[in-house]
């Protein structure tokens, strides 16, 4: 097996680890044992539980701000804040993981959340931009930016990591309510921007 693929699979399978459990409650030797592979392979491509960590960060950000800008290229006004709540609730219900892994970064704090920070700022900019512009231009109704763009993280990140807060309020995490959340959020930035 090439170097590269080990090394992503160690990238998937620790992605997976610290959305999943946490980074406290993920071992290297674990991880190791679940690969079919040595610790010192880790090492090797890795450094350190806490580069591996870093790395995880880097590729869970990119791949989400990625798949958030092409689900909006192209587009203008609604369809395109349309477009971009369906992909981020389709990776939510898919890969809950993903998201798992940016609320254990925020939990952290600290120097993994300024990398988080850092990396989600250009997708930010651009979505913050995009309103901003989508407003002047009449398409949208003007309202403070930020404020839309905290109310959309805040519901995909809660339907898709706080399950028992879910549960707290009689929310049961199915896939089922995942759909009638993310419809619940589409009315309500609509009724914000339209």
């Amino acid at each position: 097996m090439a170097s590269s693929d080990t090394r992503e699979r160690i990238l998937d399978a620790a992605l997976d680890a610290f959305g999943t459990r946490g980074f406290d409650a993920t071992s290297l030797d674990d991880l190791a044992e679940h690969l079919g592979v040595r610790k010192q392979t880790i090492l090797y491509h890795f450094g350190s539980k806490n580069d591996l960590f870093m790395a995880t960060i880097d590729a869970a950000v990119g791949e989400l701000g990625v798949a958030m800008i092409e689900a909006g290229r192209g587009r203008t006004g609604w369809p395109a804040v349309e477009s971009v709540v369906n992909t981020v609730f389709r990776i939510a219900v898919r890969e809950p993981a993903r998201l798992g892994l940016l609320r254990e970064t925020t939990r952290l704090g600290g120097a993994w959340s300024n990398r988080m920070r850092e990396s989600l700022a250009p997708v930010i900019e651009k979505a913050r931009l995009f309103l901003t512009l989508e407003m002047r231009r009449g398409n949208m109704r003007q309202t403070d930016p930020n404020l839309v763009l905290v109310s959309a993280y805040s519901t995909v990140m809660g339907v898709a990591t706080e399950v028992e807060v879910l549960r707290a309020v009689g929310i049961e995490p199915t896939l089922r309510e995942a759909v009638k959340r993310r419809r619940e959020l589409l009315r309500f930035l609509e009724a914000a921007l339209r």
